[in-house]
């Protein structure tokens, strides 16, 4: 992906800005201590390169994170591996602001991806735009954003860009809960093959054990083809009784050179998976046995076929233009046992998704400012149906409850202007929503159909300050829209839903340099009618709980030692988040929004020494609650009171092996102590989940 350049460093004088001073020794004390040291220094300031492509999250901005004005955090895959991570939810709960769940309302189901943004609720992820390499992941973005049906794995992913504010503007409409995007592995840039491939055993101290697989292969060829092939697969047993799950996720991705300054690129995807569901326990089931499948009759599964073509040209220095344009059909199903046993609910629902997207940048220099304005638009188109049958189990018979046909057409128009001048990077911008929805009744045609359309313009500001060459401060505002989604359609007239605005704004600091990086961020949230959905399936009720507030501080810190002194090769981490996120009406107001922790954190240390690593790590967070009451008292059921916080140790070794070329060995132990928790699932299978017991792994990779 190609970027414009400068061609002519500016030069300013230094910015003797009280608020900006202030901010810095406030937010990270080494900004004032490097800016002392650097005193008497030359104060010229060169303009970064640019990256002006619109599919910045992909590929475009990883060279200037420090620089972007907001909070932002990419995890590379090298990074990835260090972890020791076995899904994407373990890499995820360790970037400030993020909180994750493994098993969430789908009770269990490896199907689902459950990320929590600054309080805002996990379940489903329903709040942050997610994305896989610029594209959206959801079966329907508007009509159905919740990744109940989440077609990623974490062996084809080459880095995660988690942007949790300062991104409004070009990804939306519903990004209150940032933005996510997963980056495929890449096409090599050199000529000849390369690849590798892996195996990983899995061993739960309870329940059993499972295998998993990845592959890649890739070329770039004299004629200007670049081809590659990604594969990853994962087959076994997970801690609960007969919670037997399994995917395929493979992706063929080519690219074509065109001229000097063009090229073609896209890719071809299919990924399937079925994954059993054990659901929630009673407490007197959960004391007798917290591994144990009380309903082995559930399972999920569901397959997605896609493919995207991009065609990229930097016209001149000063000019680029992209589009892009992608289709994809999915299709999920669940199948559940009722409370009394009597009969399975049998939820198969189909999804087509096509879009397109232009965009173009032109750089323009006015005096000594530098303006790369971007211009872009996204046309969505998504189709959907979704049945309910209740199947009797004494008889078979099968017998169609509700039946539904949804479409959803819509339009996004984006302006924005990162204009450069001195060490300062202002951006404003402004993103229009038209959104038409429609849900129709194919069982019941007495029903009338439900139809909403939306106009909404979304502004935003980004604001960066790179004081020196290591230390930048930020600040943003921005605004995120939530309309109301199909299945929410069939909420009756007299009790219409409205749809979600949610204002952020943050502040904050950063410093990287060959040996630190850190950052600070204070933040806060301000929903004006907030929508909440309880139960499942026909049974979902959702309202709007009114406004809503949350607002806290994330922090994160990596040094790693000198090389040439007693302690190198040793490396240390840690990131801890405070949010706190309250309802601010209503008869509960001044209490937490249900499912989030106000206090998370991550610490860890590396150490490397010849063809070794060995890693150390915890993960914590603090209590949840899993009702709007805020009930501290859990019921017999389950179904609700207070989730007590934990913390789980992990542990990790490597090793590269000598004389054998490419190849290397990686084993740890997740959940060292073998520390019991729990989440609570509160929809038709209630109760509570038992998290990950100690699990031992071992895993070989070739490279060639």
């Amino acid at each position: 992906m190609a970027a414009i350049k400068s061609h002519t460093p500016l030069t300013a004088q230094r910015l003797k800005c009280a608020t900006a001073v202030s901010l810095a020794v406030l937010a990270f004390p080494g900004v004032l201590h490097a800016q002392q040291a650097a005193a008497g220094a030359k104060d010229d300031v060169t303009l970064e390169t640019i990256q002006v492509s619109g599919d910045w999250l992909g590929t475009g901005l990883e060279n200037s994170v420090k620089s972007f004005g907001g909070a932002r955090t990419v995890v590379k895959k090298d990074e990835i591996q260090a972890t020791g991570a076995t899904s994407i939810g373990d890499v995820l709960r360790r970037i400030p602001g993020v909180q994750s769940t493994d098993n969430s309302s789908t009770a269990g189901s490896a199907i689902s991806l459950n990320i929590g943004v600054r309080g805002m609720t996990g379940r489903l992820t329903p709040r942050s735009t997610v994305l896989l390499d610029g594209i959206p992941l959801a079966v329907a973005p508007y009509g159905q954003p919740q990744l109940s049906f989440a077609a990623v794995s974490l062996n084809n992913i080459e880095s995660i860009d988690v942007v949790r504010g300062g991104g409004a503007v070009r990804y939306g409409p519903q990004n209150v809960g940032g933005i996510i995007n997963f980056k495929t592995r890449s096409i090599p840039a050199k000529p000849g093959l390369s690849g590798d491939a892996t195996i990983r055993q899995d061993s739960f101290g309870e329940g059993g054990s499972k295998t998993s697989y990845s592959a890649f292969i890739g070329d770039q060829l004299d004629n200007g083809l670049g081809l590659a092939l990604l594969y990853s697969g994962s087959d076994g047993q997970t801690w609960r009784k007969d919670a037997d799950e399994r995917f395929n996720d493979v992706a063929i991705k080519f690219r074509k050179e065109l001229s000097p300054s063009s090229e073609l690129y896209g890719k071809v995807s299919y990924y399937d998976v079925r994954s059993r569901t054990p659901g929630g326990l009673s407490v007197a089931q959960y004391n007798a046995d917290p591994f144990q499948n009380t309903r082995p009759t559930d399972y999920w599964s569901g397959d997605r076929k896609g493919i995207d073509v991009g065609y990229i040209n930097n016209l001149s220095d000063t000019q680029e233009f992209e589009i892009r344009a992608y289709y994809n059909e999915s299709f999920r199903k669940s199948v559940l046992i009722n409370a009394a046993r009597t009969s399975l609910g049998h939820q198969p629902r189909t999804y087509e998704v096509t879009g397109i997207e232009p965009r173009y940048t032109q750089r323009i220099n006015l005096g000594n400012t530098t303006n790369d304005v971007t211009v872009g638009y996204r046309y969505l188109r998504e189709r959907g149906t979704d049945t309910v049958i209740d199947q009797a189990i004494s008889t078979g018979v099968q017998k169609i409850t509700s039946l539904a046909e949804n479409s959803t057409d819509a339009q996004a128009l984006y302006l924005d202007d990162k204009i450069a001048f001195g060490s300062w990077r202002v951006t404003p911008g402004v993103r229009f929503e038209h959104i038409e929805s429609v849900r129709e009744d194919r069982l019941n045609a007495s029903n009338p159909d439900r139809v909403v359309t939306n106009n909404k313009p979304l502004p935003s500001l980004n604001v960066s300050y790179l004081l020196n060459p290591s230390a930048t401060l930020f600040a943003n505002y921005g605004t995120s829209f939530g309309a109301v989604q199909n299945t929410q359609l069939n909420t009756p007239q007299a009790n219409e839903l409205k749809p979600e605005l949610a204002r952020t704004i943050e502040a904050g600091a950063r410093w990287s340099d060959k040996k630190l990086s850190a950052e600070v961020t204070a933040f806060q949230i301000r929903f004006d009618n907030q929508i909440q959905t309880t139960g499942s399936g026909i049974n979902a009720v959702s309202t709007n709980i009114g406004e809503t507030k949350h607002d806290g501080i994330e922090t994160a810190v990596d040094y790693a030692f000198d090389k040439s002194g007693a302690l190198a090769g040793l490396s240390v981490f840690a990131n801890y988040t405070y949010v706190r996120a309250l309802q601010e009406s209503g008869v509960n107001a001044g209490k937490d929004v249900p499912f989030y922790s106000r206090n998370t954190d991550t610490i860890g240390a590396r150490y490397q020494i010849g063809q070794w690593a060995f890693n150390l790590s915890s993960t914590h967070q603090s209590r949840q609650f899993s009702d709007n009451a805020n009930t501290a008292a859990e019921n017999a059921s389950a179904s609700v009171g207070e989730i007590p916080g934990f913390r789980v140790w992990n542990v990790q070794a490597s090793w590269k092996v000598p004389g054998a070329k490419g190849f290397d060995v990686l084993a740890g132990v997740n959940n060292l102590a073998d520390k019991r928790y729990y989440t609570r699932n509160v929809d038709s299978n209630a109760g509570r989940m038992v998290g990950a017991p100690r699990t031992v792994y071992v895993q070989g990779r070739y490279t060639f």
